[in-house]
Parts: C-alpha cells; sequence; structure tokens
C-alpha cells in the first residue's frame, strides 16, 4: 500500500482495523498512524499535504491563500535543491521536489503546519482545531514519473474544477512554467505522460 493510499484508508476503517493495524506497526516499530517515509536515491519526490477532514481550511480567503503558497514555497525551497512544481488548493497542497535530506524538509513542514495552525485557529477564533492531516511522500520511480506528476500538480485545479486553464489557477507555478519551457514543449510533455487514473485513489475530494 501505497502512503498515499493509508493516508485516505485509514479513515474508512472500523475501530477493531484501526486498532489491528496501530498493534502492527507498534511490533514493527513503525511510526503508529503513517507509513514509514521510504528514502529514494534520486531524491525525486511528490508531497501531498491536506488538511484535517479535507476541511477548506487555507481557502478560507484569497490573502490567506496567497500567503501560505508563498510561505510554503520560502520553506520547501530552504532545505531543497529544487522545486519543480506546487500547487496551493482550499483543502490540500502538492509539490514536486528534489529533496536530498528528507529528514529535514519534514521537519521544516512540520514547523510550517504548526505556524499556520496557531495563526489561522486563533484568527477564527477555533483554539485546539486539528487543521493539518500530514504529509506524505511519493518516490519518483522513472522519468515518465517524474513528468507524469509534475503534470498532475499543475493540472490538480483544472481537475477539481476551479479553472479551465492551468495558468488560471493564481496559487501555483503552473502559468511560470508556461513561460519557461513554451507552450509547445509543455504540450508534448502533457501529451507524452498522460495523467490517466493518477492520483484517483488517494486526492483529496473538494467540500
Amino acid at each position: 500500500m501505497s502512503a498515499e493510499d493509508a493516508m485516505y484508508r485509514w479513515r474508512k476503517m472500523s475501530p477493531e482495523e484501526r486498532v489491528a493495524t496501530l498493534a502492527d506497526r507498534r511490533g514493527r516499530n513503525l511510526p503508529w498512524h503513517w507509513p514509514e517515509h521510504r528514502v529514494s536515491e534520486s531524491g525525486y519526490y511528490l508531497f501531498t499535504a491536506a488538511c484535517y477532514e479535507h476541511a477548506p481550511i487555507i481557502g478560507l480567503s484569497s490573502t490567506r491563500m496567497a500567503e501560505f503558497e508563498r510561505e510554503l514555497v520560502k520553506t520547501v525551497s530552504g532545505v531543497c535543491d529544487n522545486i519543480f512544481a506546487w500547487i496551493v488548493l482550499p483543502n490540500h497542497y502538492h509539490f514536486l521536489a528534489r529533496s536530498p535530506d528528507l529528514p529535514a524538509l519534514f521537519a521544516a513542514l512540520r514547523l510550517l503546519h504548526g505556524r499556520t495552525s496557531h495563526k489561522w485557529n486563533g484568527e477564527e477564533s477555533k483554539r485546539g482545531r486539528h487543521v493539518w492531516h500530514g504529509v506524505v511522500e511519493t518516490a519518483m520511480k522513472s522519468e515518465g514519473h517524474f513528468w507524469a506528476s509534475l503534470n498532475y500538480v499543475l493540472n490538480n485545479a483544472v481537475r477539481h474544477g476551479y479553472v479551465e486553464r492551468w495558468q488560471d489557477w493564481p496559487y501555483s507555478n503552473a502559468a511560470q512554467y508556461l513561460e519557461d519551457v513554451g507552450r509547445d514543449a509543455a504540450e508534448h510533455r502533457w501529451r507524452s505522460y498522460p495523467l490517466l487514473d493518477y492520483g484517483k485513489e488517494w486526492d483529496p475530494p473538494e467540500l
């Protein structure tokens, strides 16, 4: 089972299934609720994080969305060699990056989630609210997997029905990507590495 599958299937388990799963993970010295992070030799990963219960907490306002996008990119850029694609939606985000130090990146993201949780709960007078569900990574298995993942990230706002064109969603690097590589190259990569059912089983539903 992939990290993304486990992230969303946990919510569907019965109480008995959860107890059995946690007991198994404790017995193997694995994290209780999250699959163990698997370090990839290449260092290329797709990262996904969602708000708790998929509530659109990030999307309270356009100001919050823009501020969080800036903080996310700054945080990731500080610990990754390169961030190739990112997108922030009202209840989750994705980014594709090369991370030579996975523990350092997860530590930085935990701090980011802690800061934003405290700030947003204060703004909404909801102290104690659980804001984030966590972060999971998917290691890139091939060049094709990388390009399909990049297409997936940049197309995510279209996938969820927020806009009709990548570049119309302001909280991603889609417009910059199209400007940098050109439309012909972007279209070639889109056709060469189609999404098909990419993310079907684990992408957070919109509320």
